[in-house]
């Protein structure tokens, strides 16, 4: 990890140098990340396993120098990335307090945390995973946001923080506080901001790159007519808007793509990545595959299982023949040893605009609130040990997390593509749906059965795969 350190130093240091100075420290990066990762090998995976995060891990640098050459990314801001992503969130300051953590509750804490401080959005999109409203929502208010950052801030090392909606960019509190404002309290931290992009004007996009910590990740279906179809008309053209202004800016940004049956073919096709990563200047796109919760929930919009295994090999060949740094999810859980939810050691955990502590974005059933445990005098890490957590992580490990042979990774997720053990294993009596949607999949027979044979197909998909592809056994 020393020598994976220096050689980022090394390369910050040149970056303004003639590009062959440049590359040749950049390959000194690639060569200390590979010696990590595959040489080394610290977490003793199948070498397969490893070299996906490298390529996923290079991806991150080629994106940023693509932009940064084309003067999309200022020198300011990526400095500020430099000193907060990788000196803060890479390559932990907060470590000691993570080494702490471990001695007292024999696990590592979380590495960051998602946080949805409010529900308002000023759009209303088909299947909203948040079923989000422009009505009176509920939100956090700002001292109690900036305490749950605080705490997993100082007792958990945590130096990244993701923020979700809602549109984040529509919360502030009835002391005038916005999200900007909540950046600003953590200098030495990073911040990576889901939102529609519709409200990212010049004076937002200006003040973004003022803090030097933030990168937003905006939302799009595929191209214009997907876009709009989803999330209403126009707004493609407004997202286009904040992309430029973001680009004048110097500040990166990336997409947030949900990845349906009916767009599925476009995230196959090289013609949607090269136009956004080399014409628009996106550093990085989100992949998440329709989830079937929250507003009007349909199983059949699931990407099929064989177009999800399309959109695997399409993101593997992203991030090694273009170093596109794209991550899909649930199909890149190579990179993230599997499942990260459930307050995990280097996973996360969420909390809504109501308080509730939830294993997963993707998970909506809670056990804990934030405002009772406060109210009680406790802190964030009690949420950590309900029997709902300890059970998912149980889970993991059994499934492959921490072993030299994991479980089938390609199908990572718990409660989306192993929903007979999440029910069975993981679930508990006494947790609360997050909504009536999900009260009403708990107890939807229907809903049992389709997940259960969504999951039993793709895994004779993908099994034989796995075994041969990643784990090297013949048979």
């Amino acid at each position: 990890m020393i020598e994976s350190k220096k050689a980022y130093d090394q390369l910050f240091k040149v970056i303004d140098l003639n590009k062959t100075v440049r590359n040749a420290a950049l390959k000194s990066v690639e060569k200390a990340f590979w010696i990590w990762n595959i040489n080394k090998n610290v977490t003793n995976k199948p070498k397969e396993i490893q070299k996906t995060k490298f390529y996923e891990g290079s991806s991150i640098i080629y994106s940023l120098l693509r932009n940064y050459d084309k003067g999309y990314i200022s020198k300011d801001v990526l400095k500020r990335i430099y000193e907060t992503l990788y000196n803060g969130a890479f390559f932990s300051s907060g470590q000691k307090a993570k080494d702490d953590f471990h001695k007292k509750y024999g696990i590592y804490p979380p590495n960051f945390i998602t946080l949805s401080p409010s529900k308002v959005c000023n759009l209303h999109c088909k299947g909203c995973y948040a079923s989000s409203t422009n009505l009176a929502a509920e939100k956090l208010p700002y001292k109690i946001s900036k305490k749950i950052l605080q705490e997993a801030h100082d007792d958990w090392g945590n130096r990244f923080f993701v923020i979700s909606g809602g549109e984040p960019f529509m919360y502030r509190t009835d002391d005038n506080k916005t999200i900007l404002d909540l950046a600003s309290e953590f200098k030495d931290s990073y911040f990576l901001i889901y939102t529609n992009g519709t409200l990212i004007d010049k004076k937002t996009a200006n003040r973004i790159a003022e803090l030097g910590n933030i990168t937003t990740a905006i939302s799009v279906e595929g191209y214009e007519k997907e876009t709009d179809d989803r999330r209403g008309a126009n707004t493609y053209a407004r997202v286009l808007q904040a992309m430029d202004n973001l680009r004048s800016a110097g500040v990166p940004f990336g997409l947030s793509i949900t990845a349906t049956r009916n767009n599925a073919e476009i995230l196959t096709d090289w013609k949607f990545y090269d136009y956004y990563f080399q014409e628009l200047g996106v550093s990085y796109m989100w992949i998440f595959q329709y989830m079937p919760i929250g507003r009007g929930f349909n199983i059949d919009l699931m990407p099929t299982p064989e177009q999800r295994f399309e959109m695997l090999k399409m993101w593997e060949k992203c991030i090694k023949e273009k170093h596109y740094f794209v991550a899909d999810f649930w199909n890149s859980a190579t990179v993230s040893d599997g499942c990260i939810a459930y307050g995990r050691g280097g996973g996360y955990i969420y909390i809504d605009w109501n308080g509730n502590i939830m294993p997963c974005v993707f998970v909506p059933y809670h056990k804990d609130n934030i405002l009772d445990i406060y109210r009680n005098g406790g802190t964030i890490t009690d949420a950590l040990f309900s029997d709902f957590f300890v059970n998912g992580r149980k889970w993991q490990k059994k499934y492959g997390y921490g072993k030299k042979e994991p479980g089938n990774w390609l199908m990572p997720c718990s409660i989306r593509d192993n929903y007979k053990d999440f029910r069975n294993e993981v679930i508990t009596d006494d947790v609360i749906p997050e909504d009536k949607m999900a009260e009403k999949a708990m107890n939807d027979s229907d809903y049992y059965n389709k997940m259960i044979d969504y999951d039993d197909r793709y895994r004779k998909i993908t099994e034989e795969y796995w075994q041969k592809r990643f784990i090297g056994k013949k048979n």
